[in-house]
């Protein structure tokens, strides 16, 4: 499941972030109440963990906004308010859940597990474009029904490329989404990861699903993922 977690305390966001990641969570993480509405009225996420005390718009604002956008998906809030008149501001703004801090990470994780399955109860874990065929429950990929063995990393680079077909995205974007963490300029690990996501989704009958934007990034191509006449590579 993809979650936004928009919390302006950096440490606690990193510790959540970390926290879902090692979960099988894909996380993004945004700072402020504008750029919490921003990323989820453009990306489709499964949860949305909101902070009320936030910058820019409180998490009221946040959650009101979304859902008069007709955005659906689920909101847990995270507020150090307990009483009963801000929890009911928080509800009546639309949101699902909400928990109080300080709060342990198992209650947290929980509750969003919780949230989830009753927002995914109608739809597919599985990912399709093309040949390509991700399971982000079962974390396995395929290609015409023939296994990619992916590692963990890639499989979340895969995943953060399937959810946004056809978009343009720079190594800075799947660093910060994949790692989290500061790399030097030079760092050639985004081009290493597409390099190999690549080989191996060729080698399984595929047709090279990326291209590469010099200077700027990867784009994966749903009409390059079609059939391939091509048997697939021995292993």
């Amino acid at each position: 499941m993809r979650v936004l977690i928009a919390e302006d305390d950096e440490r606690l966001g990193r510790t959540l972030r970390r926290g879902l990641e090692e979960a099988d969570f894909s996380v993004d993480t945004v700072t402020s109440g504008t750029d919490a509405v921003a990323f989820a009225a453009s990306t489709p996420f499964d949860l949305i963990v909101l902070d009320v005390m936030l910058p820019g718009k409180d998490g009221y604002a946040v959650c009101h906004e979304l859902r008069q956008m007709q955005v659906t998906t689920p909101i847990l809030i995270l507020t150090a308010r307990d009483a009963v008149p801000d929890r009911v501001r928080g509800l009546e703004a639309g949101a699902d859940d909400y928990l109080v801090k300080p709060f342990s990470f198992s209650e947290l994780l929980a509750r969003l597990r919780a949230l989830g399955r009753r927002h995914l109860s109608g739809r597919s874990s599985v990912i399709e474009l093309g040949g390509i065929r991700l399971d982000t429950s079962a974390r396995t990929v395929s290609v015409h029904d023939s296994p990619v063995p992916l590692r963990a990393k890639e499989l979340a680079v895969l995943e953060y490329f399937m959810h946004q077909p056809g978009r343009l995205l720079t190594k800075a974007q799947i660093e910060d989404h994949v790692w989290n963490y500061d790399f030097a300029a030079e760092s050639n690990l985004v081009e290493a990861y597409v390099a190999r996501i690549r080989r191996k989704l060729i080698a399984a009958g595929a047709q090279d699903p990326f291209t590469t934007v010099r200077g700027s990034g990867y784009r994966l191509e749903v009409k390059a993922c079609a059939d391939s006449s091509r048997e697939p590579a021995s292993a």
